[in-house]
Formats: structure tokens, C-alpha cells, sequence
């Protein structure tokens, strides 16, 4: 199995129903194609560096997935082209240490870390 993780922008204009089911959209179409979805996060609203289609926000999506084939990234990437609320969108395949840094980060120990109460 190939362990790839896709990134991609959602357009903020839209309902959080439609955003929603945008996101959806993209995890039955991997799950049809046979993928095994390891972890999806939403990263929520965050702002651009730079404006995209005059816009400065978006709605940020992670999928992390394994694939008996790198043929569905093609698909997938197609999809993601021909699909208007998607914004902006990043395909990569994941070596070892990029799964064991996600597996890591799913697991709390690399991030942010929590602040300890302040003992009084």
C-alpha cells in the first residue's frame, strides 16, 4: 500500500453543510477507488498568504490515505481541478518518516503542546 496525504482549500463563501459535503465528496471517492482512509482533518478557516480568486480565507482540508496504486492520484487531482469550490489543492506520497510524523502528531506528541496549570 502507498501512503499519500492530500491538502486542499475550500472556498469560506460557502454553507459549513456544503463545505461539508465537499470534503465528503473526495472520502467516498477514495473509498470507492478501494483506499483505505487513514485520518481526516479539518483545519478550518485560515487566512491566505496571498489572495486566490479574490478571496484571502479558506477552509482547510487534510486527507490522509493508502492506495494500492498511484493511478487514483490522477483521478483524484482531475476531480479536484474540475471542482469550483476547491481552491487550491496539494498531493503528496508519504515515505516512512512522513507517516510516523502524522501517526505522531494524530498521537499529541508533536504540536502544540498544552500549557500546565500554574500551581498556586
Amino acid at each position: 500500500m502507498i501512503n499519500y496525504e492530500v491538502t486542499f482549500i475550500v472556498d469560506p463563501v460557502l454553507s459549513s453543510d456544503e463545505i461539508k459535503a465537499t470534503a465528503q465528496t473526495y472520502v467516498d471517492l477514495l473509498n470507492s477507488e478501494g483506499c483505505k482512509i487513514v485520518h481526516v482533518d479539518e483545519m478550518g478557516l485560515r487566512q491566505l498568504a496571498y489572495p486566490i480568486n479574490k478571496r484571502t480565507s479558506g477552509i482547510y482540508y487534510c486527507i490522509e490515505f493508502q492506495t494500492p496504486e498511484g493511478v487514483l492520484i490522477d483521478k483524484l487531482e482531475l476531480a479536484f481541478r474540475r471542482d469550483e469550490r476547491i481552491m487550491r489543492f496539494l498531493s503528496v506520497r508519504l515515505d516512512k518518516y512522513g507517516v510516523k510524523y502524522n501517526e505522531d502528531k494524530r498521537n499529541g506528541l508533536i504540536g502544540k503542546k498544552k500549557k500546565a496549570a500554574p500551581a498556586n
